[in-house]
């Protein structure tokens, strides 16, 4: 099974990828095999990079307002794409971890791997961020210097969260802890639950 550093390093992979064109409608190409955990998890940080400009675009205050409508439904839709993998993410680590019996004592985790994961892949985009306005050259010494304090936070970030996602997965190995997945639930995406979307049945 992969590191978190591993994980990591695709999420981070994907950050500068999405980059090269800096464009949400561009097409980036996956460079993983279809099928394999990189290439899900390429996707989960594409679909994450995508959204965190959309959300940029849709705070223009000078934004047409048909328009921020289009990109609020785009980034709802988004939303739902970044759950799905992350469940994807989660059947591969319950295929990975069928064989293991947990101990009697054994407990659970707040959350799963994969949303683990979803934290370190936003973290990437956090610390790739952050990087850039640290090394801009039109910002004033007093905006640096605030990046700075807060890119060492992020970095201190991700070596907790790497470590304590490694730690996970060496206790779900161990039988240590046992993973139980749910899936997520989102009844304003179902026309049978949102009761805005059945009243008009």
């Amino acid at each position: 099974m992969l590191t978190a550093q591993e994980f990591y390093q695709v999420f981070e992979m994907a950050t500068k990828a999405y980059h090269v064109a800096d464009d949400v409608d561009a097409v980036v190409e996956n460079p993983f095999n279809e099928g394999t955990i990189e290439h899900t998890l390429f996707e989960k940080n594409m679909i994450d990079a995508v959204q965190w400009h959309l959300e940029d675009i849709i705070r223009n205050p000078e934004i047409d307002p048909v328009e921020a409508l289009a990109i609020k439904r785009r980034i709802d839709a988004s939303n739902q794409r970044r759950t799905d993998r992350v469940e994807q993410l989660d059947d591969w680590f319950l295929d990975q971890l069928k064989g293991i019996t947990p101990l009697p004592d054994a407990g659970i985790n707040t959350e799963t791997p994969a949303w683990a994961l979803d934290r370190l892949s936003i973290l990437a985009l956090k610390i790739y961020h952050m990087e850039q306005e640290v090394a801009r050259k039109d910002a004033s010494e007093e905006h640096i210097a605030r990046c700075a304090r807060k890119l060492e936070v992020l970095r201190a970030q991700y070596a907790d969260l790497t470590t304590s996602i490694d730690q996970l997965l060496a206790d779900l190995n161990a039988g240590r802890k046992y993973m139980r997945t749910y899936k997520q639930m989102k009844m304003y995406n179902d026309p049978e639950t949102n009761p805005v979307l059945y009243g008009k049945k």
